[in-house]
């Protein structure tokens, strides 16, 4: 087994990376285990931010390590929240952060909107992997799948919110689906 460190607490974002590297031989490791980091995602774009977090855990443990930074750009809100996406309107849960932004968008036509993610993994160098999932903001929010963002974003290939497709569906198309694909092509070619 090789160890592989995800620079996150968020479970179920470590359970989802345990699904993924784990039947390829790696033990999936989470900040849990390693003293506390306080980072500042003080980068311009998510990649920036994806290698500001890789790098400074990459520093506090002796493997590879994995980051990632995700968001939400919306054309009409000026690329809103965008890399300050997890942080946009703070204290709030996402039914209200959701809520705010449908307001904001009532009167736009222009509707579109992309979920963004870069992953980062440090070995003896800095990579990064990117996925784009383009789509539109709904009228309203809809479906129960997924968290976040999910109920307002439409995705065109299935003329349904992320929150309303299957995990499967999600996946094929997703931001996160994609940019973890390139992650998973270089771990294998290199045979980290």
């Amino acid at each position: 087994m090789k160890d592989i460190m995800i620079a996150t607490s968020n479970l179920g974002k470590v359970k989802e990376y345990k699904q993924l590297l784990e039947p390829l031989g790696y033990t999936v490791h989470s900040l849990k285990e390693i003293d506390h980091v306080d980072i500042d995602e003080n980068g311009q774009t998510f990649a920036e931010n994806a290698l500001i977090k890789a790098k400074s855990i990459k520093n506090k443990c002796d493997m590879i390590v994995i980051a990632d930074d995700s968001g939400l750009e919306i054309d009409a809100l000026n690329k809103e929240p965008g890399i300050h996406s997890a942080r946009y309107l703070a204290g709030h849960d996402y039914d209200y952060k959701n809520k705010i932004i449908l307001e904001r968008m009532k009167d736009k036509t222009d509707r579109r909107a992309r979920f963004i993610c870069a992953i980062a993994l440090i070995d003896d160098k800095q990579h990064v992997f990117e996925g784009v999932m383009e789509g539109t903001i709904a009228y309203e929010p809809a479906g129960t799948n997924g968290f976040g963002y999910d109920p307002i974003f439409v995705v065109p290939q299935f003329n349904l919110t992320s929150a309303q497709l299957t995990a499967q569906e999600k996946n094929s198309v997703s931001h996160r689906g994609q940019a973890t694909e390139k992650l998973l092509a270089y771990l294998k070619e290199h045979n980290l």
